[in-house]
């Protein structure tokens, strides 16, 4: 896909990345493995930077790529041997050195989600291993990319993270 400067050009969401459950994903409980979905969401968010133009021509041009510094990982449902899963991606938001994107997996045969993962990375200059602000060209497929999404309601669950009320000092809840 070409990189886009239009938010009319971009899919909202991007959903592009769909792939087997492969059978060493499968765990002692009979289902994927909860590293496999990480796997899984790495290799949509693959897809995703590709489309918007940083993929490995762009890192390879421009000294630069992406660290994640941040996930949340919800895990919704099962996925089973046999079956095959689809990840949507959705651009939450930018700024001049971050992008903060959520991916909703789903059994691709029955639309049921499985999982949930929402990300923040960085921009880094692979010589110096610093974060940078982006290039005008880029921060221009950014906001592109941000036009076309801000026309999708965030996911109730985008910004949670994981609460338990604490044990009191004895060990035990009241």
């Amino acid at each position: 896909m070409k990189p886009t400067t239009s938010a009319a050009d971009f899919p909202a969401p991007l959903d592009r990345h769909s792939e087997p459950i492969r059978p060493e994903w499968i765990d002692y409980n009979g289902h994927m493995n909860v590293a496999y979905y990480v796997l899984a969401f790495d290799s949509a968010t693959d897809v995703f930077f590709e489309a918007m133009g940083f993929g490995a021509a762009w890192r390879t041009a421009s000294g630069r790529s992406f660290f994640a510094v941040d996930a949340h990982v919800r895990y919704v449902g099962e996925l089973r041997p046999g079956e095959r899963l689809a990840v949507a991606t959705q651009l939450l938001s930018a700024d001049a050195k971050r992008l903060r994107y959520f991916h909703t997996m789903r059994n691709a045969a029955t639309g049921a989600v499985a999982a949930t993962a929402e990300f923040l990375s960085l921009q880094v200059d692979m010589v110096t291993r610093r974060v940078v602000p982006f290039a005008a060209d880029d921060q221009a497929r950014i906001d592109a990319v941000v036009r076309a999404h801000t026309i999708l309601p965030v996911p109730p669950a985008a910004g949670r993270g994981i609460a338990l009320p604490p044990l009191l000092p004895s060990g035990r809840k009241d």
